[in-house]
């Protein structure tokens, strides 16, 4: 059996891996979280909060860090319909290749059951750094 949890499969491999990998990566993830887990434990929240407990072994294992995470409260720009989302998260990989190898690992696939049960959606955007003022010294103008 493999140890990938079903929802990697829609991994972008083939787009991430045509990307330069030359300087670390953040990955903006949307998330919209169901009413109930589908395991019946909790909220969609609740099962997410068990992922994250899970999965920050396995980001911090490839030398990530979450770098900032918000609660998304309104659509300010563009249809409201088409972004519906709870949560917002930015995390820091020292590369693409260290996202790929936390993303396919087994210790993610376990973490990622949790994910499920808690996200109706979940979409991550690789995005190449062009300004940073959340890290001093890192600002490019």
């Amino acid at each position: 059996m493999n140890d990938r949890a079903a929802t990697v499969e829609h991994l972008n491999l083939e787009a991430l891996s045509a990307l330069p990998d030359e300087a670390p990566v953040v990955m903006l993830n949307l998330m919209r979280f169901r009413e109930r887990s589908l395991d019946g434990n909790g909220s969609g929240w609740d099962a997410y909060l068990r992922y994250s407990a899970l999965a920050i072994r396995t980001i911090k294992a490839q030398g990530g860090t979450i770098v900032w995470t918000g609660t998304a409260e309104a659509v300010a720009l563009g249809p409201a319909k088409d972004n519906q989302w709870d949560y917002v998260a930015l995390v820091r990989y020292p590369s693409r290749a260290a996202f790929i190898a936390m993303m396919t690992s087994a210790d993610y696939a376990r973490a990622n059951l949790e994910r499920e049960n808690g996200c109706a959606a979940h979409t991550i955007l690789a995005i190449r750094e062009t300004y940073n003022k959340l890290t001093p010294g890192r600002t490019k103008e």
